[in-house]
Parts: C-alpha cells; sequence; structure tokens
C-alpha cells in the first residue's frame, strides 16, 4: 500500500504542477488592463546574456492602460525596447530617456477571440499534462499489480486517482472561465 500512495503523490503532485503551470501562464495574456506581469516572459540581453526584464529594471502600472519601465541603468533602455518590440505581445514602447512607457491599446474584436483561442489552447496543454499524470501513476499500478499488490487496493486507488484527476481539470476549467470572461468584457 505504501508504493500506492507514492505513486497517488506523485500524480497529484503532478497534477498540482499542471494547475500551477496553467495559470501563471493565463496570468500572462493579456486581458486589456495593464499588468506588470505582463512581461515576465521577456527576456533582455544584459552584459553578455539574456536576463528577465524585472531584474535589469523596475515595472509599475500608474493607471489601468499604462506600463511604466524603469531600468537600472539607462544604457540598456534600447536592448529593452528591442526585447518588447520583439515579444509577441503587440506592445510598442516608447523612451524618453530615462524610462519606458507603454501604453496598452484597446483590445479589438478580433484580438480579444485570438486571446481566448490562446487561453484555450494553454488550458487544453494542461488537461494534456494532467491526464498524462494519471497515465503515468495507472502504468506503476499495473506494474504494483504483477508485483503481487491485491486487486481491491488497486481498484480503491484507481478511483482515487480518477476522482483526483476530475477535480484537477476542474480546476483547471474554473480558470478557463474566468479567463474567457475577463478577456471578453469589454
Amino acid at each position: 500500500m505504501e508504493d500506492i500512495n507514492f505513486y497517488l503523490d506523485y500524480a497529484e503532485e503532478m497534477m498540482n504542477n499542471s494547475v500551477d503551470h496553467v495559470n501563471n501562464a493565463l496570468t500572462k495574456i493579456r486581458a486589456g488592463k495593464a499588468m506588470p506581469n505582463m512581461l515576465d516572459g521577456i527576456m533582455v540581453e544584459y552584459y553578455g546574456s539574456p536576463t528577465p526584464i524585472n531584474q535589469v529594471s523596475s515595472v509599475n502600472t500608474p493607471d489601468a492602460k499604462t506600463l511604466m519601465i524603469k531600468p537600472w541603468e539607462k544604457s540598456i533602455i534600447p536592448d529593452i525596447e528591442r526585447a518588447i518590440i520583439n515579444s509577441d505581445l503587440g506592445l510598442n514602447p516608447q523612451n524618453d530617456g530615462e524610462q519606458i512607457i507603454i501604453n496598452i491599446p484597446a483590445l479589438t474584436e478580433e484580438r480579444r477571440l485570438a486571446l481566448v483561442k490562446q487561453v484555450r489552447h494553454e488550458v487544453e496543454n494542461g488537461k494534456i499534462s494532467i491526464r498524462n499524470a494519471r497515465h503515468d501513476c495507472q502504468h506503476h499500478f499495473k506494474q504494483l499489480q504483477k508485483d503481487g499488490v491485491s486487486e481491491d487496493e488497486l481498484k480503491i486507488s484507481e478511483e482515487k486517482l480518477n476522482k483526483m484527476t476530475e477535480a484537477h481539470t476542474s480546476k483547471v476549467d474554473e480558470l478557463v472561465k474566468k479567463k474567457e470572461e475577463e478577456i471578453m468584457t469589454v
């Protein structure tokens, strides 16, 4: 029974990681308002190595439609601008020599639908990851059955695994529902 619980705990940890990953991916998808974490995935060349933008500058939101980036060193302003332009966020940075200002444009209906599609893609990847964790655990259960673990224990564990999978899938569905609502609200 010890091995079964180990694999159940492992599967739950993997499923939790999948839900967390989806949640983090969804927070990076903008819904029309400026958020500092929108720029989290952007890397800036800093002394020859790619560095996250929030480690070379402070990123603030003075209002709901503006991001303000104040680099620790003025010399990297062009590098930060280039990194933002080259990202797939569709943002247009402007600098005043001291800082970079990004005005977040209002989302068009077409852009909103594209963002919803992106959200669904991220969610589907999360669900696949959850199912893969379940499949991996089931594989270990089959191995344990060959090693002599009773069918009753395995059946109970299989039911726990299926309930766990459903619970994590529901969490991901709830995340997508909230994010779609957020995106489609004008």
